[in-house]
């Protein structure tokens, strides 16, 4: 018997699909859009609809998120003040180009093809800042220095001693917005590096600032979606029945893991993320059957092993081992 349209199979599916997402979610700072979107893509979903129901599971998720990072202390209000007006701007501009190309018939696969790009670049990068950060931070760090150096007024002073021009903070955001708007993310998995490697942000900072924002800006784009009835509501509330606990469970483990290990896990989320949609579009232009399986199977399994991989790291803190996805559990 359907559930509004929904087999009971896939209920179960979107609501453990959504508290792994919830978990990540409150981890990186990221609405999960940057994964349910192409996930609906990769189901046959328009890609109207799936931008849509992204979004508006970014809405509904980050207000658990936000409340939760706020009783951690890991917000600066002037920030994601700035943030959330410049982005809600641009999402309109983003939404715009979405539905011209939807008329067109081009929609599916340039949204495809931006998510590859976007996905593998910022995922590479943040990789790379990972691994070397190990001896030095200077990839990420010279890059703020110099954001940090222009003087553009009105100059902000943000959480972490970070003092950066307001005029900046704006332009990123715009075009973020632009983005957010087109791929029907919530801007996260550009955000939180924005913010890090753009800003000087503390990463935990940068986590819990990226949903508050996400809340405003996710919410005011699920509904411009929403009134054009681009929104798959039994999904997104499948999607959010899982969240829920996923989101707690998350933005604790923040307290618990180490800023690399943060990042570390957050450029496994979105190369996989890039591999996935590529297998889907390619799949789908040779007709080659076992790609959308294999895409499926990264997109979930991704989610898996990686929110496994962040509550293992906060179990080994609180046992006092070594934090880390390999980490071993000792036995009482």
């Amino acid at each position: 018997m359907d559930i509004l349209g929904l087999t009971p199979m896939m209920v179960g599916i979107f609501v453990g699909f959504g508290l792994l997402i919830g978990i990540l979610f409150g981890f990186f700072g990221m609405g999960g859009s940057f994964l349910v979107t192409p996930a609906l893509l990769v189901m046959g979903y328009p890609s109207t609809v799936a931008v849509g129901s992204g979004l508006a599971f970014v809405f509904g998720t980050s207000v658990i998120g936000a409340l939760r990072h706020r009783d951690h202390g890991q917000v600066d209000y002037k920030l994601a003040l700035i943030m959330t007006v410049a982005m809600t701007i641009g999402i309109e501009g983003g939404k715009s180009v979405v539905f011209f190309l939807d008329s067109t018939g081009m929609a599916d696969l340039i949204i495809s093809i931006s998510y590859v790009g976007l996905l593998a670049v910022v995922g590479l990068f943040t990789l790379r800042d990972a691994w070397g950060s190990k001896g030095t931070d200077s990839t990420g760090r010279d890059l703020a220095d110099r954001v940090q150096s222009l003087h553009i007024p009105p100059m902000v002073t943000l959480r972490g001693d970070v003092r950066v021009s307001g005029t900046i903070i704006f332009a990123v955001g715009l075009v973020i917005g632009v983005l957010s708007g087109f791929l029907g993310v919530g801007g996260g998995f550009l955000l939180m590096p924005a913010m890090m490697y753009g800003l000087g942000v503390p990463a935990a900072v940068a986590v819990g600032t990226d949903i508050l924002q996400i809340t405003i800006s996710g919410g005011f784009g699920a509904f411009r979606y929403a009134q054009s009835g681009s929104v798959a509501l039994p999904v997104v509330g499948a999607l959010l029945a899982g969240s829920a606990l996923g989101a707690r469970i998350g933005a604790g483990a923040t307290q618990l893991v180490e800023e690399d290990a943060i990042k570390g896990y957050f450029a496994a989320m979105l190369l996989a993320g890039s591999v996935a949609v590529a297998a889907k579009e390619l799949g789908a232009a040779y007709g080659i059957e076992i790609l959308n399986t294999v895409s499926i199977a990264l997109i979930f399994g991704a989610a898996v092993l990686v929110s496994g991989a962040v509550v293992l790291a906060a179990v080994c803190r609180l046992r006092n081992d070594s934090v880390g996805m390999w980490c071993r559990l000792t036995t009482s």
